[in-house]
C-alpha cells in the first residue's frame, strides 16, 4: 500500500458528500468502500455488519466476488473478522493467513490478498460490525493508517444506528443495533411497565463528525478542556467539600483524566484526521470504552465510569448543551434508565407518564426508590451496563415482579406482556372491590390501614385505595420539587389543601426531614462522611429553629378548627423533643395573641428511628401523645447497613428475629404506656411482612397507596390470636433454625392466607 491519498481529511470529505447524495442504501454502501479502496490505495474495502442473532454478514465490498455481499457469513469471535468485533480491537497482520482465527471463506476470493487491516465499527463501545481493508503484498498497515479507518468506521456507525441499512436487511433478520435484550436486576417494586426508554442523561448525539478547520477545532477543544479543568478544580477546592473520602477521589481521578496529555494528544489526533472536537470525543471514548469493558479489574471498570462520565462533561460543553426539562419530548409511557438519581429528579417528571423506573445503582430504601414505590411504578435496581444498551424512544417492558429489563422486545414478548398487565389490572379491580370493607380480621380485630404520602397528586389515591388516613406525610418533598424555598404562604396553603383534600380522615404531618441524600437544591449542607448519621432532620431543624417556626406555624395556621398531628423525626434523646415542643408553643402563644384560629385538636408525636431511644422508651411515651416507627432508618441503623448500599442492604433481613425483637419490644413499650404506635416504614407494603408487623402486636400500619389492598386481602382471612402465639413461639425460641420468613410462610399456607 502507498501513501494515503489526499489522507483521512480528503477520505471524510468524500464521504461526507456521500452521505448527503440521495442514494438508495445499498449503492451508498458500494460506493464507500469504492472510495476507501481507492483513497488508501487498498485492492480491497470490505463491510460486516452485525446482525442480532451474532453473525457478521458482508454488507459490501470493493475486490472481492461481489456475488458474496450478502451471502458470505461469520460468528461472532469467528474469523479475523469475528474476532475484531468480539474483541472491538483492530488487527494488522502482514500474512492474515497465518494467524490461528483466520477462516477461509471460498465464495469471497479473497485467498490472493496477504495483508489485512480490520477495525470494529464501534458506538458507545458496542460493536456494530467491522471494516477491512486487504492488500496482496505482504506489510504492516502503518499508525496513521490505521487511524484513518478507526475515523472512517465512525461515518458507518452512524450510518448503521440511523437504520438506514434496514431497507437491505434479509427479511425476517434485525441488525444488532436493535435487537431484543434483556437485563436482570433486583425488584425494588412489583408491578409491570411497558413504554418507551428515557434515558435520564441522555447520551450526547454528534451529528456534525467532519471538520472544515482542524485548527480552529483543536482551538475549541482547547478551549472545552480549559473550562472542563477550571470547573473540576473549583469542585475541589471548595469549602464543603471534605478534604478527605471516596468522593474526594473521585474527583481527583476527574482532574488527573482532565489533565492527562495522552488523552488530549489522541483527541487532537483525531481532530487532525478530519474529525471535528466533538467527534473526535466520541471516537476517543468509544475506543477507550470499548477496551476498558473487557478488564475484570471492579477498580478499573469503576474507573471507566469515571472516565465516561467526564467524557460526557467534556461533549456537554463542545455541544453547548445545558440539559433539558424533564416535559420535553417525554413520551405518554415513559421507563426511566438511569444510573442513579435522586429523588427530587424522579419528581421533575411528568408523573401521571412515567411508568417505570430501571437504576444501574441504587438500593430498595433508598429515597428515589420509596418515592417510585409511592408514585405506584414498578422499580429494578442494579441492573449492570442497561444504560449503554439502549436509546431513548426504544421500546421497552419492565417486570418488576421477576426483575427483568426487557429493551426492543421480540412481538411476542409484547404481547406476553401485555395479557399479564391485562390480568393484574383485573386483580386490581379486586382489590379495589375490598375499598369499602372494614379491615377486621377474622378473629375480630381491628387493623388501622394508612398510607404514605408527600405530594397534592398523592391525595386522590386515599379513596382510591381505601386508606382510612395519612400515616406519613413527608413535608420535605415539596421542599425538594421547588426551585426556591417555599414562603411561609405557600406552605400554609399547601398543608391547607392537604387537609382539605383528606376530608376529614386523619392526616400525620412530619416536619421537615432534609440532609443525608435528601438534597435541597438551594440549602447547600457540608459534606460530611457519613451523611445518614449526620446533620439532618430534627438536628438540622433545631440548629436552623427559624426554617421549624416557619413549618410549624404554617402547620397550625392551616389546621385551624380542624385536627392536627405532626411528628418529629430522627429523635435521638427525648430532650429534643422538649425543644421542639418549647418552638411549638410559642408559635401557639404567637397565633393566639394575633387572634389567628387555632387547630381544635393538636397531636405531637415522634418518629422511632434511632436505636437509642430503645433504652428511653418509657419516657418517650411520656412525652408524646403518638409515636411511629420508621422501619427503614430503623433496620439501617440497628443492624448496621447503609440502607442506599446494595452490597449490604439486602444483606440482612428485617423479617429475621433481632429486628422483629426489636419492633416487639416497642410495641409492648407502647402498651405499658397506653401511647398509640404506627410503623410507617416500607416493611408495611408486603403482606407477609405486614403479617409479621401484626404478629408482633402492630394494629396501625401505614404503606404506599398500592399496598393497601393486597395486605388487607391478608388480613381480612388472618387469626390475629393465632398469628401471635406462633411468631411469639417462634421469636423466642433460642435454638431456632428456620428463619421467620419461612415460619410466615408456612403460617400463611396452613391457613389459607393469600400473599
Amino acid at each position: 500500500m502507498r501513501d494515503l491519498s489526499g489522507g483521512p481529511r480528503v477520505l471524510l470529505k468524500r464521504l461526507r458528500e456521500l452521505m448527503a447524495e440521495p442514494l438508495e442504501p445499498q449503492e451508498r454502501l458500494d460506493r464507500i468502500v469504492r472510495q476507501i479502496a481507492s483513497n488508501m490505495v487498498a485492492e480491497v474495502c470490505s463491510v460486516y455488519v452485525l446482525r442480532a442473532d451474532g453473525v457478521l454478514e458482508l454488507y459490501a465490498t470493493e475486490g472481492l466476488n461481489k456475488e458474496a455481499v450478502h451471502l458470505s457469513q461469520l460468528k461472532m469471535g469467528q474469523g479475523l473478522v469475528g474476532t475484531i468485533a468480539a474483541s472491538a480491537q483492530p488487527l494488522n497482520l502482514s500474512d492474515a493467513q497465518s494467524h490461528p482465527a483466520f477462516r477461509y471463506l471460498p465464495e469471497t476470493g479473497e485467498e490472493i490478498y496477504h495483508s489485512f487491516l480490520g477495525v470494529p465499527i464501534l458506538r458507545t463501545g458496542r460493536s456494530l460490525g467491522v471494516l477491512v481493508v486487504q492488500n496482496k503484498a505482504s506489510r504492516n498497515y502503518r499508525d496513521e493508517e490505521l487511524e484513518a479507518l478507526e475515523t472512517t468506521a465512525m461515518v458507518l456507525a452512524e450510518m448503521i444506528a440511523t437504520g438506514e441499512l434496514k431497507k437491505i436487511t434479509k427479511p425476517g433478520l434485525e441488525l444488532d443495533l436493535t435487537r431484543s435484550v434483556t437485563v436482570d436486576g433486583d425488584t425494588y417494586n412489583d408491578g409491570i411497565g411497558l413504554g418507551y426508554v428515557v434515558l435520564h442523561e441522555p447520551r450526547i448525539v454528534v451529528t456534525n463528525l467532519l471538520n472544515e478547520d482542524a485548527e480552529k477545532e483543536i482551538r475549541r477543544l482547547a478551549d472545552a478542556m480549559g473550562s472542563l479543568r477550571i470547573s473540576i478544580d473549583d469542585m475541589l477546592s471548595r469549602r464543603d467539600v471534605s478534604m478527605e473520602g471516596e468522593h474526594r477521589e473521585v474527583l481527583e481521578t476527574y482532574r488527573m483524566f482532565a489533565h492527562d496529555q495522552g488523552w488530549v494528544r489522541k483527541l487532537e489526533e483525531a481532530i487532525r484526521n478530519g474529525l471535528t472536537a466533538e467527534a473526535a470525543v466520541e471516537k476517543v471514548q468509544s475506543d477507550t470504552k470499548a477496551r476498558m469493558m473487557r478488564l475484570t479489574d471492579p477498580y478499573l471498570r469503576e474507573r471507566m465510569h469515571d472516565f465516561e462520565d467526564l467524557a460526557n462533561r467534556l461533549l456537554r460543553v463542545l455541544t453547548g448543551y445545558t440539559g433539558r426539562t424533564a416535559a420535553e419530548g417525554f413520551p405518554t409511557d415513559a421507563i426511566i434508565l438511569a444510573r442513579a438519581m435522586g429523588a427530587a429528579e424522579l419528581l421533575d417528571y411528568p408523573r401521571a407518564n412515567v411508568r417505570g423506573l430501571v437504576l444501574e445503582e441504587g438500593a430498595v430504601t433508598s429515597h428515589v426508590v420509596i418515592v417510585a414505590r409511592a408514585m405506584g411504578i414498578p422499580v429494578i435496581g442494579q441492573a449492570a451496563g442497561v444504560v449503554a444498551l439502549a436509546e431513548n424512544g426504544d421500546a421497552v417492558i419492565i417486570d418488576g415482579d421477576e426483575g427483568h429489563v426487557h429493551i426492543r422486545p421480540m412481538p411476542e414478548h409484547q404481547r406476553s406482556y401485555e395479557e399479564k398487565v391485562r390480568f393484574r389490572a383485573r386483580r386490581q379491580e379486586q382489590f379495589r372491590a375490598l375499598r369499602s370493607v372494614e379491615p377486621v380480621t377474622r378473629d375480630g380485630q381491628r387493623i388501622q390501614l394508612l398510607m404514605n404520602a408527600g405530594l397534592l397528586v398523592d391525595l386522590p389515591q386515599l379513596a382510591e385505595s381505601g386508606a382510612e388516613g395519612i400515616g406519613l406525610f413527608r413535608t420535605e418533598l415539596q421542599f425538594m420539587i421547588a426551585s426556591t424555598m417555599p414562603k411561609a404562604e405557600e406552605q400554609e396553603m399547601f398543608y391547607r389543601n392537604v387537609l382539605k383534600q383528606a376530608a376529614g380522615r386523619v392526616v400525620t404531618f412530619r416536619t421537615l426531614d432534609i440532609g443525608g441524600d435528601k438534597v435541597v437544591p438551594y440549602f447547600r449542607g457540608h459534606e460530611e462522611e457519613n451523611p445518614a448519621l449526620g446533620w439532618r432532620a430534627i438536628r438540622l431543624s433545631l440548629d436552623r429553629p427559624g426554617l421549624l417556626r416557619t413549618q410549624l406555624r404554617a402547620m397550625l395556621k392551616a389546621a385551624a378548627g380542624a385536627e392536627l398531628k405532626l411528628m418529629v423525626p430522627m429523635v435521638t434523646e427525648v430532650s429534643e423533643l422538649r425543644q421542639v415542643r418549647e418552638l411549638l408553643q410559642k408559635e401557639v402563644q404567637h397565633l393566639s395573641r394575633f387572634g389567628h384560629g387555632l387547630p381544635r385538636k393538636l397531636q405531637f408525636g415522634a418518629m422511632l428511628e434511632v436505636p437509642a431511644l430503645l433504652w428511653q422508651l418509657d419516657e418517650l411515651m411520656d412525652a408524646v401523645d403518638f409515636v411511629s416507627v420508621g422501619s427503614n432508618d430503623l433496620f439501617q441503623f440497628a443492624m448496621a447497613v447503609d440502607r442506599g448500599n446494595a452490597r449490604v442492604s439486602e444483606r440482612f433481613d428485617p423479617l429475621e428475629r433481632p429486628f422483629l425483637r426489636i419492633l416487639r419490644d416497642i410495641v409492648r413499650g407502647a402498651d405499658r404506656n397506653k401511647t398509640p404506635v404506627t410503623l410507617c416504614g416500607e416493611l408495611a407494603g408486603k403482606p407477609i411482612s405486614a403479617m409479621a408487623l401484626l404478629g408482633v402486636g402492630f394494629r396501625s400500619i401505614s404503606m404506599s397507596p398500592a399496598s393497601i389492598g393486597p395486605v388487607k386481602a391478608m388480613l381480612l382471612g388472618l387469626d390475629a390470636e393465632a398469628l401471635t402465639k406462633a411468631v411469639n413461639e417462634a421469636l423466642d425460641d433460642r435454638n431456632a433454625t428456620v428463619p421467620m420468613r419461612e415460619v410466615l410462610a408456612r403460617f400463611a399456607e396452613s391457613h389459607n392466607i393469600p400473599l
